[in-house]
């Protein structure tokens, strides 16, 4: 069974190459940005209020605030933290927010049980491998039934790296994984109401993980044919053809966890690829928005029901998050203010007269190429100027991840903006995560971030 061949796999990871285990840092680090940033901002206070509420025994901290609690309540915190601002990670295969479900669970349950850095460090590789595959097992397939891949597919990832962290065996661990799948889910009907329910999946993914490997050891059972059996996940949430022995093909071999792109704009990675485009012509041409006719984009199949859903109204979205998901508001935004910023989709930014105009003035065909997964398709659009010139932009596929990875200064720079503190601090957080293999464990990294919000209050005193 997949499930058992899975666990086995994650248990027994005692080494990754070099490439596996920067690409794993790196992640963890853009994570601690984007958790630090929505600390800053408020934008998951709920999410912070009932975990507190929860309490528990003093087993991990909240992201950022160093109040202990138990593993799943933190967990909840944790993951609604890193994916809040919805500027965190996504694998293109299998459009998963991958470090807001495996960042979580590693440093809660490494609290809890006192992990080192390394094992830390290893669990999150066997939790970014766990979340990538079985998202990508069906790729767009839980989109197309209607589910948030992160949630349904992170499950799985959080209660593998809980199950590892608490040494459970290939058995229990197997059980894990079937006790996570029926813990699977997550609407997509935030889409056309901009509800914060997208913001809590990563939470709820990474508490329902955690449970489920307690369960496990406690002596639940869960079916091991929950990725390859009738009535598995792939059965009841996939709204496309799965190939669930994808999930283990060559596995310690092909690494996702170097295949996970990092978001350079805080909008939905789907609309990525177009902001790209527009960003090249905006290289070669100056946009004036009272100057435009209109602006024509090439829309992967996969990316409209997303972005391009006219079921809602795109040039005037109802709350900022719904604007991160409409691509005519989005790339109105960026040429009207020049670029794209976390503020860029602040409440009093979303109404603005200025953009609503440019923004009806956004057209697109919906085509792409064949086998191509729309995180990784080339961007193209055509704008026409009010004197009939038109202008061209194209990329091969978005900035930030496969052959347009960002680079370490691009990233801390992010990191910076994000979490709101000065080069420096964010160096030195940087260097904290990156030697996670050796010396800092998992408390020592979430004091270390503890005190980087602490500082961020100081200084906007």
């Amino acid at each position: 069974m997949i499930a058992r061949e899975l666990a086995a796999w994650a248990l027994g990871l005692a080494e990754v190459p070099g490439p596996v285990s920067a690409a794993a840092t790196r992640h963890l680090l853009d994570g601690f940005g984007t958790a630090l940033g929505a600390l800053r901002t408020g934008a998951a206070a709920p999410a912070i209020e009932v975990a507190r509420g929860l309490g528990g025994p003093p087993e991990a901290a909240v992201l950022g605030t160093g109040e202990l609690l138990s593993a799943p309540a933190a967990g909840l915190a944790n993951g609604t933290l890193v994916h809040a601002l919805d500027f965190d990670d996504t694998h293109a295969g299998g459009l998963v927010h991958a470090t807001a479900v495996v960042l979580p669970a590693a440093f809660a349950v490494g609290q809890q049980t006192g992990a080192s850095g390394r094992e830390v460090l290893l669990a999150a590789v066997a939790g970014y491998e766990t979340a990538c595959r079985v998202a990508a097992a069906a790729p767009h397939g839980f989109h197309a039934r209607g589910l948030h891949a992160t949630m349904a597919a992170g499950v799985f990832s959080s209660a593998l790296v809980a199950a590892r962290l608490l040494g459970l065996d290939e058995v229990r661990a197997a059980n894990a994984l079937g006790i996570a799948g029926s813990q699977a889910g997550g609407l997509l009907a935030f889409l056309g109401t901009g509800a914060s329910t997208k913001q809590l999946h990563p939470g709820f993914a990474t508490q329902s993980g955690i449970i489920a490997a307690r369960l496990a050891a406690a002596g639940a059972t869960g079916p091991e044919t929950v990725f390859d059996g009738p009535h598995g996940v792939f059965d009841a949430l996939s709204g496309k053809p799965a190939d669930p022995a994808s999930i283990v093909a060559g596995l310690g071999e092909r690494w996702e966890t170097t295949r996970i792109g990092i978001k350079p704009y805080a909008a939905c990675q789907l609309s990525h690829a177009t902001i790209d485009a527009v960003l090249d012509v905006m290289a070669r041409e100056r946009l004036v928005p009272d100057e435009i006719a209109s602006i024509h984009a090439v829309v992967h199949p996969d990316s409209a029901p997303t972005v391009c859903d006219t079921s809602r109204d795109l040039t005037r979205p109802a709350t900022p998050y719904a604007a991160k998901f409409s691509l005519p508001w989005t790339v109105a935004a960026l040429i009207t203010d020049g670029g794209l910023a976390l503020d860029t989709f602040e409440p009093d930014s979303i109404a603005r007269p200025e953009v609503t105009r440019l923004a009806a003035r956004v057209r697109w065909d919906v085509t792409g190429p064949p086998g191509v997964a729309a995180a990784d398709a080339p961007g193209r659009v055509t704008i026409t100027l009010g004197d009939g010139r038109e202008v061209t932009g194209s990329v091969p596929r978005s900035a930030g991840g496969g052959d347009r990875p960002l680079g370490r200064a691009a990233l801390l720079a992010k990191f910076e903006g994000a979490a709101g503190v000065p080069a420096a601090e964010a160096e030195g957080f940087a260097r904290i995560v990156e030697s996670l293999g050796g010396q800092p464990d998992a408390a020592a990294v979430m004091r270390a971030a503890a005190g980087l919000a602490q500082f961020n209050r100081q200084e906007n005193q």
